[in-house]
């Protein structure tokens, strides 16, 4: 059974999708929770903190992508938390995912072209292959 569901977020579009996604099988399932992780790229972060080292903006901004995601799980009724940790974002969620026994793992696919994803590789195609639970990847 999925009970313990893992929704890696951006607040991008994808993971939009990615969340509706997880709100469907959350519902078929009796006692599921949703985890949101978002994580802080480590180069960006560093980036946003240079920029101003008083200011809580990064922090709100990051808030306010999550918000329209928490809310599509508050307002179905699914019990939901929201963990942020910081780190590169594909290995950052692999570790997360399988340190806490997850039972399904959703994600967004940010749709690279066969060249890109050659080079670059893709967070969603690292993430299913060194999970150890299922993960469904969301175009």
């Amino acid at each position: 059974m999925y009970q313990k569901i893992l929704l890696a977020a951006d607040g991008s579009e994808h993971s939009r999708r990615a969340a509706a996604e997880a709100l469907k099988m959350a519902k078929v399932f009796k006692d599921a929770s949703v985890t949101l992780l978002y994580v802080v790229d480590y180069e960006k972060a560093r980036t946003e903190v240079q920029h101003d080292k008083h200011s809580d903006e990064p922090h709100h901004y990051r808030r306010q992508l999550l918000l329209p995601l928490e809310e599509i799980f508050s307002s179905a009724g699914i019990p939901y938390e929201t963990t942020t940790l910081h780190g590169t974002p594909g290995p950052t969620i692999i570790k997360h995912a399988n340190e806490n026994d997850y039972d399904v793992i959703f994600i967004g696919s940010r749709g690279l072209n066969s060249f890109q994803e050659m080079v670059l590789g893709s967070v969603s195609h690292k993430v299913a292959k060194r999970v150890h639970a299922p993960v469904v990847i969301v175009k």
